[in-house]
Parts: structure tokens; C-alpha cells; sequence
């Protein structure tokens, strides 16, 4: 088992930077990729950034390059999601996950564990 404990979120304003964490605990965190996905209300789940072991390929949604960069230390079991030039568009809940298989994707049900989720909200 993989724990996930993600913090960080809070009120913004638009405009403005928050960075989210996720630590790791449990298994190994060896080999995994990492991701980020979010949730708003009455929509569904969707992919936001993750990131491979080695930490060099990354891999973003349309609408947050640029503007986000996800990170990770293995040595400390965490990854992190830095995010810049916030919009109200990106207020939702923002969920950690883990794919123990390594694959870079962007699709929910290959991940393998999941986070409690952190809320981020962006006021205009």
C-alpha cells in the first residue's frame, strides 16, 4: 500500500502562485510515475500533469504549460505541482496519484493510488 497526503491549497487570488505537495508513504516510491489531477464541481476528474521516477519527462494538459510545473524528490517520497498565473478556472480539488507501473499518462484509472485531494481556489 501507497499512502498519499497532499497540502498546500488554499484561497488565491487570480493571478496569484500556490505549490502543492504530495507526500508518500507505505511501498517503495521507486519507479513510480506521479501525477496530478483535479476535480471541480459537477465535472469530472481530469489530468493536470505527471511525472516519471527519473523526473526527466514530464507531461502536462493543454491548459495549465506554462503555467504549472510539476517536481518530484525522491529522496524525500514527495512531489510537488508549482502553480503560476492561477485563473478561477483552475479552482477545484486537486488530487495526488501514483501509477506503480511507470507509464506517463494522463488517464485516471492507470493510476494505482490516490490522495485525499487539496482544495485551490482562484477568486477573480
Amino acid at each position: 500500500q501507497v499512502q498519499l497526503v497532499e497540502s498546500g491549497g488554499g484561497l488565491v487570488q487570480a493571478g496569484g502562485s500556490l505549490r502543492l505537495s504530495c507526500a508518500a508513504s507505505g511501498r517503495t516510491f521507486r519507479g513510480y510515475t506521479m501525477g496530478w489531477f483535479r476535480q471541480a464541481p459537477g465535472k469530472e476528474r481530469e489530468f493536470v500533469a505527471a511525472i516519471r521516477w527519473t523526473g526527466g519527462s514530464t507531461y502536462y494538459t493543454d491548459s495549465v504549460k506554462g503555467r504549472f510545473t510539476i517536481s518530484r524528490d525522491n529522496a524525500k517520497n514527495t512531489v510537488y505541482l508549482q502553480m503560476n498565473s492561477l485563473k478561477p478556472e483552475d479552482t477545484a480539488v486537486y488530487y495526488c496519484a501514483a501509477n506503480i507501473a511507470g507509464r506517463l499518462s494522463g488517464v485516471f484509472y492507470e493510476y494505482d493510488y490516490w490522495g485525499q485531494g487539496t482544495q485551490v481556489t482562484v477568486s477573480s
